[in-house]
């Protein structure tokens, strides 16, 4: 699962555009974060999720513009990627990712 807040205002982060590939590229889902800050697609909790390398892209410079936010072009966060590996696909991942326009935080929760 993956679950996403806008630190800098304090809730979660509806309309944030993530994707999710494969270590080598290989596209799994895509999409926006919804009402409950969570980037939800059956891809994540599907057989498409097993062992192996991944990279999820976090588009925080297209969110906070979209806001209407003060930040300038190109913002100084505009894509974050989280690379990781999972090695036991039976176990749950939950990676929060909590940012601003200028910082991120991202772990792995819920182990």
């Amino acid at each position: 699962s993956i679950h996403c807040v806008d630190v800098a205002h304090g809730r979660v982060a509806v309309g944030l555009g993530v994707r999710l590939c494969r270590g080598d590229g290989t596209p799994l889902a895509s999409g926006m974060v919804g009402a409950k800050g969570l980037f939800e697609h059956p891809a994540l909790m599907s057989d498409a999720i097993g062992p192996g390398a991944y990279e999820v892209v976090f588009a925080v410079g297209d969110f906070y513009r979209a806001l209407g936010a003060a930040v300038p072009q190109p913002s100084f966060l505009e894509d974050v990627p989280y690379r990781f590996h999972i090695a036991d696909a039976a176990q749950h991942y939950h990676l929060p990712f909590k940012f601003t326009p200028w910082g991120f935080s991202l772990f792995r929760g819920g182990a």
